[in-house]
């Protein structure tokens, strides 16, 4: 078994996202190409954005700390620490409404 700390590694990637020209900064903490389920965390500084993107497929957005907002065409879901959110099987975004940390969840289809 493996333990990761994920409150360790959110304090560490909101410096490293405060300190970044983008204003983001991730870490892939389970799984990878060679797995069908992937967690990534991610941090972001207030008012980054990850530009519009292709749907990964069947995806969460667990909001760890912070506020996002995840919007897709017309549509728009604000999330907050604690909140799950689907991720649409569309074209999407994700602002940080404040500083933030993400847990990414893909399942791919291999």
């Amino acid at each position: 078994m493996q333990k990761v700390s994920l409150e360790a590694l959110s304090r560490q990637h909101l410096e490293r996202a405060a300190a970044s020209s983008t204003g983001r900064s991730s870490q892939t903490v389970y799984g990878g190409h060679e797995r069908v389920l992937r967690q990534t965390l991610i941090a972001l500084r207030a008012g980054s954005v990850l530009a519009e993107h292709e749907s990964p497929g069947e995806a969460t957005v667990l909001v760890r700390r912070g506020r996002i907002r995840l919007v897709a065409d017309d549509a728009s879901w604000d999330g907050m620490a604690g909140d799950l959110l689907i991720v649409p099987d569309a074209r999407h975004s994700v602002e940080a409404v404040e500083d933030a940390v993400i847990v990414l969840t893909v399942a791919k289809v291999l």
